[in-house]
């Protein structure tokens, strides 16, 4: 049996950035996770600059063998129309793999790691909690993504509250098919769906080329992706000889998702609690600021990890994010008015700018 103070169960970047910060405070963890990493990560990758801020990231160190695309723009728009170029003039958000930089932060977080070992039990003995029958600790926290088993083994909830879908595809460019792409490293292609429940995109970091769509009606989403993807194809904004296939994934936001925070020796981050901001579906801020505060909450409980004392976190999230709706309630039909109003808003660029980018997307404050 190996032991530890803390067994975080996902090595994403809620479980690294939880786990560096018990470690600072002289904690033991270990990390489980069914993957061995680097692994590819379904996600259009790109971050804030309050990511960096949040992760104490060394940009110089990290940059120097791993994708760091700078982004000082966007086109947004809607499929089938036009769009609104937006120019800030300076670095606002940057372009990342997720297979470097969640394998970047899980190496230098400090914790011993258990990789490629599938999560199959989890029992309460005593204090403890005991996974798989070997690793033994005291205090659980759950970190593996949407269909994190812990919720699931423990007799949680785990799909309550819509659910956003998402397809996409992210592939390494040939120099033929970069001349051939014209949408720029500095600026990332956003288009709204029609019905206003979901938008598609088209990123470039580096050499790297993303392009997938998320919605929250996923009956539908197959056909709006392909429809997307010919729509980009005919407008020249992609190069023809690009895969047709799009894996998908998904994920809850936080004002919607039913999903638990504490509970008697464990906490839930990251997308495994779901917490997404509900505009623009980006995951990786909040999942980090989980991680912190997590970790904040297990060291002020000195090893008194009882509901009580866990009940912290909560209210710390609650306190950051804002209560949550519990809306479960399936996505209502947008009237055609609003949707000749968004379209309209959409081709307004103050509207662009001070809503769409700098409310939703870049959270600016």
């Amino acid at each position: 049996m190996q032991d530890a103070d803390v067994i975080i169960i996902g090595g994403g970047p809620a479980g690294s950035t939880c786990a560096g910060q018990l470690r600072a405070g002289g904690l033991d963890v270990l990390i489980v996770d069914k993957a061995e990493f680097p692994r590819g990560k379904l996600c259009s990758g790109w971050i804030t600059p309050g990511v960096l801020d949040d992760l104490k990231l060394d940009v110089q160190d990290y940059s120097r063998e791993r994708v760091f695309q700078p982004m000082s723009g966007f086109a947004i728009g809607t499929i089938g129309g036009p769009s609104v170029r937006v120019d800030y003039g300076r670095t606002v958000s940057y372009g990342i793999l997720r297979r470097q930089f969640d394998d970047y932060l899980l190496r230098r977080c400090g914790a011993r790691l258990a990789l490629s070992e599938n999560v199959r039990s989890i029992e309460r003995q005593d204090d403890a909690w005991i996974v798989n029958g070997q690793y033994r600790a005291a205090m659980l926290v759950a970190a593996g993504g949407h269909f994190c088993p812990v919720a699931r083994l423990l007799g949680q909830a785990t799909q309550r509250g819509p659910v956003i879908s998402a397809q996409e595809m992210e592939i390494e460019l040939t120099p033929q098919q970069e001349s051939a792409c014209p949408v720029a490293r500095h600026s990332p292609e956003l288009f709204f769906c029609d019905d206003l429940l979901g938008y598609g995109w088209c990123f470039r970091k580096g050499n790297h080329l993303n392009v997938g769509l998320g919605r929250v009606d996923p009956q539908q989403l197959p056909n709006r992706v392909q429809d997307f993807y010919q729509w980009l194809k005919r407008e020249g904004r992609v190069p023809d000889n690009l895969p047709t296939q799009f894996p998908g994934h998904a994920y809850l936001t936080y004002d919607q998702a039913a999903r638990p925070l504490a509970a008697e020796g464990v906490l839930w981050i990251g997308d495994s609690a779901g917490l997404a901001h509900s505009e623009s579906g980006e995951g990786i801020h909040p999942a980090i600021q989980s991680g912190l505060m997590a970790a904040e909450t297990v060291l002020a409980a000195r090893g008194d990890y009882r509901i009580e004392a866990l009940d912290a976190y909560r209210r710390c999230m609650e306190a950051h994010f804002g209560p949550r709706q519990a809306n479960v309630s399936p996505p209502r039909t947008i009237s055609n008015f609003r949707r000749r109003l968004a379209r309209w808003l959409l081709r307004q660029r103050w509207f662009v700018r001070r809503v769409v980018l700098d409310r939703w997307f870049l959270r600016v404050r």
